[in-house]
């Protein structure tokens, strides 16, 4: 039973440091703006159809590195870019916590397409916003080789993950929440 309080004493302390280290790498508008254009150039090149869907959207989130990690608890923190006609509108955060799944660090790259005005409306009116919750959001994985079925490009919201580095257990988007940052 004590190893058992030591184990979630431990766990709470990593998932702390992990979000103390991550507000303290926190970067300025410019240096966010920089890092999301790098990213979105990744994100182009690993598919044609992916520059075809993102010019299609009404708005682009880019988060360029997201470190999720833990032992036991884990949490997860990024920053990210809201362009709108090619245009940085916002700046966004991610966070998330998670009990018993996580297991190691890792970093990756995400990029949401808001596919109809809609849809962006709902993302920009929203106090806090949910990706792993919303029905109307398809999760796009590295490995889908730049083809996607037709019940996916219906979606009107398109979250791609790649670029992941590190080693986890857990990389789910249950519980993940995005809400707009004063960046």
């Amino acid at each position: 039973m004590i190893k058992l309080n030591h184990l979630f004493i431990a766990s709470g302390l990593a998932v702390l440091a992990l979000i103390f280290v991550s507000v303290i790498m926190a970067k300025g508008a410019d240096d966010l703006d920089a890092d999301a254009a790098s990213t979105l150039r990744s994100f182009y090149a690993q598919s044609a159809t992916h520059r075809d869907l993102a010019l299609k959207a009404s708005g682009v989130l880019i988060f360029p590195s997201i470190t999720k990690g833990g032992a036991g608890a884990g949490a997860e923190y990024g920053q990210g870019v809201l362009r709108v006609a090619g245009k940085t509108v916002a700046y966004y955060s991610l966070s998330g916590a998670s009990i018993g799944a996580t297991v190691g660090v890792a970093q990756r790259s995400e990029v949401v397409l808001f596919m109809t005005p809609q849809a962006l409306e709902r993302f920009m009116n929203a106090n806090v916003w949910s990706v792993g919750a919303d029905a109307e959001v398809a999760v796009v994985w590295k490995g889908a080789g730049g083809t996607y079925d037709s019940e996916t490009l219906q979606k009107p919201v398109l979250a791609f993950i790649f670029g992941e580095r590190g080693v986890i257990a857990d990389a789910s988007l249950e519980g993940t929440k995005i809400s707009r940052s004063p960046t």
